[in-house]
């Protein structure tokens, strides 16, 4: 996968704010990156298991867009992770889709570590969706990243 950062095609204010980085999305596949600092950590100073799980929704996320990143966007129905060990240091989560449907995408991620230990596992459901009904008729639009202002 890439070393080199690419932009996010959606705006995910809460992603941008945790550091998350996307450094490959394309067919079918994903990888995000997190160098964690004192703020991501839990009260044993290793990775809090929000940001892991974060990591592992928006790998999998990225990779059901992955085939389309001018499409819909996608919510998570379900998600089951497991942790396998503390995280630290530089994290990757790896995303992979497995099966997808005109409305459903079937997806897993990894977390590992720089040395490649793995520190958690997750399966996901996503629905692809174009807009997020709102407050009364209101229809929420999929924000996407203005790729002049990223």
């Amino acid at each position: 996968m890439s070393r080199q950062k690419i932009p996010f095609p959606v705006k995910v204010p809460f992603v941008e704010r945790l550091g998350l980085e996307l450094h490959a999305c394309s067919n079918g596949a994903s990888e995000v990156r997190v160098d964690l600092t004192e703020s991501h950590m839990n009260s044993w100073e290793v990775a809090h298991g929000g940001v892991v799980m974060t990591m592992l929704d928006v790998a999998m996320a990225m990779a059901a867009r992955s085939q389309n990143l001018d499409g819909p966007g996608v919510a998570t129905i379900e998600m089951k992770t497991s942790f396998m060990r503390p995280a630290e240091g530089e994290l990757r989560a790896l995303g992979k889709l497995l099966q997808r449907t005109t409305t459903l995408a079937f997806c897993e991620a990894s977390v590992v570590d720089a040395e490649g230990h793995l520190c958690a596992h997750a399966t996901g459901t996503f629905k692809y969706v174009r807009a997020l009904p709102a407050k009364g008729r209101e229809i929420k639009p999929l924000q996407r990243r203005d790729n002049d202002n990223p």
